[in-house]
């Protein structure tokens, strides 16, 4: 049982220095570069102006005057006849020689009128009735925003300043890698 213990007391200490000695070397990049943090200075949002079409509806009733719906009402023919008849023959009575002609003609014709208006209660044939609608009235609109693309961000590392465009803000530091080469 003593050699059990003393392999795995071995064991144990063979990982420990495994994985102590990997933590060690964690900012390492190999070929003469490594990893660093630089304090960062100033962060400048960069912002780009974006167009946001939507649409903005109101639940109130309103009337559409733009498409309007044509109501046909049923006519009367009887009320024309009958005042062009009368007509025809009150315009008969007036007129002498070849003027009863015409006083006839023009008696009919405004007897069918006026027959008709009072046959159809002054009603035209066909009229425009503008629609309620209970649901929303919408219609298209364009928002314009201000959004955030990125960040200019200026950091120092070892007395020097650099500045760069980051996706993200960085916060109080930056991760940077240095790389060293012989001269």
């Amino acid at each position: 049982m003593s050699r059990l213990n003393t392999l795995l007391a071995l064991t144990l200490i063979g990982l420990a220095t495994t994985t102590h000695a990997g933590s060690g070397n964690r900012g390492h990049q190999g070929g003469g570069s490594y990893q660093d943090w630089a304090r960062v200075t100033h962060v400048e949002p960069h912002y780009e102006r974006v167009r946001a079409p939507g649409r903005q509806c109101s639940s109130d009733p309103y009337y559409d005057h733009e498409t309007p719906q044509y109501y046909n009402t049923d006519r009367s023919v009887g009320g024309a006849v009958i005042g062009g008849i009368a007509g025809g023959l009150i315009g008969s009575q007036i007129g002498k020689g070849s003027g009863r002609t015409a006083a006839t003609a023009v008696g009919a014709a405004v007897g069918a009128i006026v027959g008709d208006r009072i046959d159809n209660d002054g009603h035209p044939g066909s009229y425009p009735v503008a629609r309620s609608h209970p649901g929303p009235r919408c219609y298209d609109v364009d928002r314009w925003d201000n959004r955030v693309t990125g960040y200019r961000v200026t950091y120092e590392y070892n007395g020097r300043r650099y500045t760069r465009f980051m996706t993200h803000d960085p916060g109080r530091r930056v991760r940077v890698i240095v790389s060293v080469a012989p001269a």
